[in-house]
């Protein structure tokens, strides 16, 4: 089993706590802004490979963007989610993203998650194309989701899984690796 470290970015009150609420535990419920971060873990079989995502939810107030570089720094993917009703919020994620970038991990995997998709279109302040646009253009996966209604949420880490195993050359390592040292007379030595 491959274990990897999934960071959660994006400004307060984007969702990004109950984004991974509704993929841990497929439930839905008003939840009080993080305060520093939050960690949990849930497993993702694709191919028959099993990928452990530790997913570590960061604050997204401004008083603890100083500490989120200490949690993305070394994490295999980044997931950066926006409220599609504030474009404040899609501001503040394309800095995350740039941040991110600029920490250059080779093979980091960036998602961008446009989420409240559920609200009414009317409310959007960021269209989809021009989300869409920008993710592509910065090689970024995009995903329109709804965490109060789990739409894309599981499609959005089995995608990142999936793009992990095709990127990445999977080492499987034996359960079981016999060490026994045999000497010329065929019996076990030490």
């Amino acid at each position: 089993m491959i274990k990897e470290k999934l960071v959660l970015l994006g400004a307060s009150s984007a969702g990004k706590t109950s984004f991974v609420q509704r993929f841990v535990q497929n439930a839905f419920e008003a939840v009080p802004s993080t305060i520093g971060a939050a960690f949990q873990c849930k497993t993702v079989t694709i191919n028959d490979k099993s990928i452990t995502f530790e997913i570590w939810d960061t604050a997204g107030q401004e008083r603890y963007a100083a500490i989120a570089p200490i949690f993305y720094r070394t994490a295999k993917f980044v997931v950066v989610i926006y409220d599609v009703t504030d474009i404040n919020s899609f501001e503040r994620a394309k800095q995350w993203v740039s941040e991110v970038q600029q920490a250059n991990s080779v093979n980091r995997i960036i998602a961008l998650c446009a989420n409240k998709c559920d609200l009414p279109k009317q409310d959007w302040q960021v269209e989809s194309e021009f989300a869409h646009e920008y993710a592509e253009s910065n090689n970024l996966l995009f995903f329109q989701t709804s965490a109060k209604e789990g739409h894309n949420i599981e499609q959005t880490f089995k995608e990142v899984a999936q793009e992990y195993i095709n990127t990445t050359k999977i080492k499987v390592e034996p359960e079981f690796l016999d060490t026994t040292v045999v000497n010329e007379s065929g019996k076990g030595c030490c």
